[in-house]
């Protein structure tokens, strides 16, 4: 699917397919090594996607990829399901932090005397 979107983009096959594995996460090396040429083929090719894109970045091109990968919707939860949720979402403890709270973190465990100390001060 994203590579037919890529390919009517202007790509070339291995083009798109540079670009499907950058967008899977993979290093030029792994690219390379998976397709079995060298960092500076892929590089070149980056280059070459890069300019009909019209991106400026590898994570520009993943990002601009992201919606054309074929993700799988989530599929509605039964009611129960959801209630269960719901019940474990009012239960999460919630933490001070700074001017903010921070939602659903563990408080057992947390060194609460900065940098290191274990005294119970608090500073």
């Amino acid at each position: 699917m994203l590579r037919d979107v890529l390919i009517q983009k202007g790509l070339s096959n291995r083009e798109a397919e540079v670009a499907e594995l950058v967008t899977k996460g993979l290093s030029n090396k792994e690219v390379a090594n998976q397709l079995f040429v060298t960092e500076k083929t892929v590089k070149f090719h980056l280059t070459n996607i890069y300019k009909k894109m019209n991106v400026k970045s590898r994570a520009q091109l993943i990002v601009w990829c992201l919606p054309h990968l074929g993700f799988v919707e989530r599929e509605e939860r039964p009611a129960a399901d959801q209630n269960q949720i719901n019940a474990n979402q009012a239960q999460a403890q919630s933490i001070p932090v700074g001017s903010t709270t921070v939602m659903g973190l563990p408080t057992s465990g947390i060194n609460r005397g900065g940098f290191g100390n274990n005294n119970d001060s608090g500073y």
